[in-house]
């Protein structure tokens, strides 16, 4: 059994960014449970967003362009850790 990963969400402290990384962990912690080991946040300059899980940089504000919605970032840190979760609704697709 492999142990449980762990995610890093890096936030600029220039831009106040904390909040968001916060809010960010609460939710990956609520929706992943034990499934995580921890989630940390990395205070850093520049402008800095990325979240790492399990070693796999799964976003980037630079590279992918501003911030993730929280659906988009769990089933990103979802396909690196736990693919074959159930994300339940978010999963889902709507038809109308």
């Amino acid at each position: 059994m492999t142990s449980p990963a762990r995610i890093t969400i890096t936030y600029c402290t220039q831009c106040n960014w904390l909040l968001r990384a916060g809010w960010m962990a609460q939710e990956l912690l609520s929706t992943f449970g034990t499934e995580l080991g921890e989630v940390a946040l990395i205070p850093g300059t520049g402008g800095i967003f990325r979240v790492d899980a399990g070693g796999i940089l799964v976003w980037d504000r630079k590279r992918d362009g501003g911030f993730p919605d929280i659906v988009t970032l769990k089933k990103l840190v979802r396909d690196a850790v736990v693919p074959d979760r159930d994300l339940g609704h978010a999963d889902r697709t709507h038809n109308p």
